[in-house]
């Protein structure tokens, strides 16, 4: 039989969770797509639940992470600022270290 680790990484702030990956991926969305809601319909949650994320990151934030402009002639949308493309590849480049140590940890157990 072969094993390997695994795990689940995320940053806490004093009341919630700021960052994980569910959260890394609404924010990637909300990027490349240019909408919370556009973003909530792909990943299959509810508007309110991505728009509760959104919030939470926000508040919890030195700067936020999103920002949103509300419709209008040119419709609503949202904007992942400069602060939440760095938290971004900060997340990332975190879960690529973690990786690697459960990958390292996995091989010290097995052989």
């Amino acid at each position: 039989m072969t094993f390997r680790l695994n795990g689940r990484l995320w940053l806490e702030g004093p009341t919630d969770r700021f960052m994980g990956i569910g959260r890394l991926e609404l924010l990637e969305k909300i990027h490349r797509l240019g909408s919370i809601s556009k973003a909530a319909q792909e990943m299959e949650m509810s508007y309110k639940r991505a728009w509760d994320l959104v919030s939470s990151m926000n508040q919890q934030a030195r700067q936020p992470l999103v920002s949103t402009q509300t419709g209008g002639k040119r419709g609503g949308g949202a904007v992942v600022t400069a602060e939440g493309q760095q938290m971004m590849q900060e997340f990332e480049a975190l879960q690529a270290r973690f990786r690697a140590f459960l990958d390292a940890e996995t091989a010290r157990l097995l052989h």
